[in-house]
């Protein structure tokens, strides 16, 4: 088989491998889609691939998925790129999505605050579905309303708008550091939470007060990053009356601040404040002592967040999943001092 250049030394096109094979750019698109049995000879189907192999030629994916409806692109929304919670959580929704043929783009809404601009505002067929991680409770209506499903993780099982809710155990994750706490012997508490105004959050500051309503705690908010974490622990641990001796925190980040601020006070972690985390992120284990925190599958998160919007795109009826959470103790959680 005499195998010609590419006109004007472009990308091969079905034409090419027509032209090379001896057939119909019809022919070409039923052999390469796979749809010739019955209809084309085996030779014919031979010669065919045979002289796309030896053009080099590429099917047009986006123009196919264009004309079926279809783009096999789903976009997934998380509030920041600097936390390694949701890189963990892109790397499982992609491997889910690469399984099927899907891409996953991902786009980041700054802080997850609302409202968040829909990215696509003007190319909604670019996409088929939308992953929302641990956003802010008004920070998706740019995607309510249209036509794509969206599958909330990490938030309200009861809000509105959503085909289908991937969710962690949070509120079992902050039982088991009370627990933890209290079985140390710990009565006083300073709660470190997170400012952002978040489902996830508010489930852990209800869980940590009703699993605590016996014992003396204070709330301060702070911004998920070291600095503010570090301000803001340093005031409450210096402020007058009674220190805890237990700060609790909505993520790892607040709790290196915390630890951050205690050494800056003299305080020793964990004989005179035991400090705990939550996600269980590199970061828990680079500081001395490493961070008691709870440990969440974020890979698995993001996979069974996809796997979710998959189904749906399937046609199949939702079903709310709710991960399990490990706690890890480690070094920075210990007895209570003496009063």
């Amino acid at each position: 088989m005499q195998t010609p250049e590419p006109l004007g030394g472009t990308r091969p096109t079905s034409r090419d491998v027509a032209r090379t094979a001896g057939v119909s750019q019809a022919t070409v698109s039923l052999v390469l889609g796979d749809k010739w049995r019955g209809r084309v000879s085996e030779r014919t189907a031979g010669s065919v691939r045979e002289a796309a192999r030896s053009l080099g030629y590429r099917p047009n994916l986006a123009a196919r998925n264009l004309r079926l409806g279809r783009t096999r692109t789903a976009l997934l929304v998380v509030p920041a790129l600097t936390n390694e919670f949701f890189a963990h959580v892109y790397t499982g929704a992609a491997a889910a999505a690469a399984a099927h043929g899907f891409g996953v783009v991902l786009y980041p809404s700054p802080e997850g605050l609302g409202p968040a601009r829909d990215p696509f505002a003007s190319a909604q067929a670019a996409l088929d579905g939308v992953l929302a991680s641990s956003m802010a409770t008004d920070a998706l209506e740019a995607f309510r309303g249209t036509d794509l499903p969206l599958v909330m993780l990490d938030s309200d099982p009861a809000a509105p708008g959503a085909a289908a809710h991937v969710n962690l155990d949070v509120a079992e994750g902050m039982r088991r550091v009370t627990g933890h706490l209290l079985g140390l012997g710990h009565r006083r508490f300073l709660h470190l939470a997170s400012a952002a105004p978040s489902w996830t959050f508010d489930v852990r500051a209800a869980t940590l007060a009703h699993a605590l309503s016996g014992a003396e705690v204070r709330t301060v908010r702070s911004p998920l990053n070291i600095a503010d974490a570090w301000e803001a622990a340093g005031r409450a641990l210096a402020a007058p009356g009674p220190r805890p001796t237990a700060v609790i925190c909505d993520d790892d980040i607040l709790a290196v601040g915390v630890c951050k601020a205690a050494r800056r006070l003299g305080l020793r972690v964990p004989e005179d404040l035991s400090v705990t985390g939550f996600d269980d992120m590199a970061l828990a284990t680079a500081v001395e002592p490493e961070l008691t925190t709870v440990r969440l599958p974020a890979e698995e998160f993001g996979r069974r967040g996809m796997e979710a919007l998959l189904a749906v795109l399937a046609g199949e009826p939702p079903r709310p999943v709710s991960l399990p959470v490990e706690l890890v103790p480690r070094g920075s959680s210990g007895p209570a001092p003496a009063s």
